[in-house]
């Protein structure tokens, strides 16, 4: 079983659900729409100085699906190369 965590800039949220229901994958997840902070890619604080904004995504899923998920993230991140796309992955038996 594997924990994935997306942390994204909202901009490539839609493309990323829409190449997951392309690939008939990630039914189930938990989704935090608006995340702020500072990363590697710089501020993401919604406001007037720093107005973008980043969204969480949490999926559980198995080995197969875990794949395809870092997969996708892989192409956006080549596509949107200056938008920020994390991907986090965790390996537990007690998920």
């Amino acid at each position: 079983m594997k924990r994935i965590e997306i942390i994204a800039n909202k901009s490539i949220q839609e493309d990323m659900f829409d190449a997951f229901k392309k690939a008939d994958i990630v039914k189930n997840y938990t989704l935090i729409p608006v995340v702020l902070g500072v990363g590697k890619s710089g501020p993401r604080m919604g406001d007037h100085i720093w107005p973008e904004e980043n969204f969480s995504i949490t999926i559980y899923c198995d080995i197969k699906e875990a794949e395809q998920i870092k997969e996708i993230i892989t192409e956006l991140k080549t596509f949107f190369k200056q938008e920020g796309i994390k991907l986090f992955e965790l390996t537990g038996e007690n998920y």
